[in-house]
């Protein structure tokens, strides 16, 4: 009862309840996902899957939560499952690590959650998954571009094809169209003008992945860690808010 005092003391024991009865499925561990990750756990959601192909890397500490020392090369679904555990020793939580794609999608959405986190980064993977979630009617909350940005005053949140001047929500937008979506995905955004468009030349982090030639690689770009986070507490405060709505 003490573990969650605060929680309950400000939603009440119904809506606290609806936390508990939660299952809330969590695409991308990295700078974003993390935190929306521990912002959950910490809410006393009962259930999370955490689905994330990765590896933690060195280059991740200085914006990932769960980057550390003594877990550089272990899997983030490990590390974040092994982490939750501490907080929440009651919450179910189902780590995958496979890389999110059309084949794997019944895989990362069965059994349906209550609503979908996605925070990855790689465009074709995203459209794949944001498409699937939406044809299987699961509420979504997808992540936009963090990285470059220095003005949390200027991070949104809206449906997708409402946002505007973030280069990677233009891009989502035009793809998911081509799936016959025109709206009902939820985002966070910045209005941050950043000069990147997502179409220049490409480099990736090393070490490669075994998954480095699916889908578009992954650009390294610069970011805080304040405004990642910033990111990803916001997208668990909308899912809890969400959930324990009337």
């Amino acid at each position: 009862m003490e573990r969650f005092s605060r929680t309950r003391c400000f939603l009440g024991e119904e809506k606290f309840k609806k936390l508990q009865k939660a299952a809330v499925t969590i695409v991308g561990l990295g700078a974003v996902g993390g935190y929306a990750a521990e912002g959950l756990a910490r809410a006393g959601v009962g259930r999370l899957r955490l689905v994330d192909f990765d590896t933690i890397q060195l280059s991740n500490i200085n914006r990932q939560i769960l980057a550390l020392e003594n877990n550089i090369g272990q899997a983030k679904v490990a590390v974040a499952r092994d982490r939750i555990r501490q907080i929440n020793p009651k919450c179910r939580v189902d780590a995958l690590q496979v890389f999110a794609a059309e084949e794997s999608l019944d895989k990362i959405l069965t059994p349906k959650p209550d609503f979908l986190i996605d925070a990855i980064d790689s465009l074709n993977p995203k459209i794949q998954l944001l498409s699937g979630a939406y044809r299987r009617d699961i509420p979504i909350f997808s992540s936009m571009g963090a990285a470059l940005r220095t003005d949390p005053a200027k991070i949104s949140t809206g449906d997708i094809m409402t946002s505007n001047h973030c280069p990677l929500a233009k891009h989502v937008r035009n793809r998911l169209r081509r799936h016959g979506i025109e709206g009902g995905i939820d985002c966070i955004y910045s209005t941050e003008r950043v000069i990147f468009d997502y179409q220049g030349p490409e480099q990736t982090e090393t070490p490669a992945s075994e998954y480095e030639d699916r889908g578009r690689k992954r650009n390294v770009l610069g970011s805080l860690p304040t405004i990642t986070g910033i990111f990803g507490l916001i997208l668990a405060n909308e899912v809890i808010l969400r959930l324990t709505q009337e």
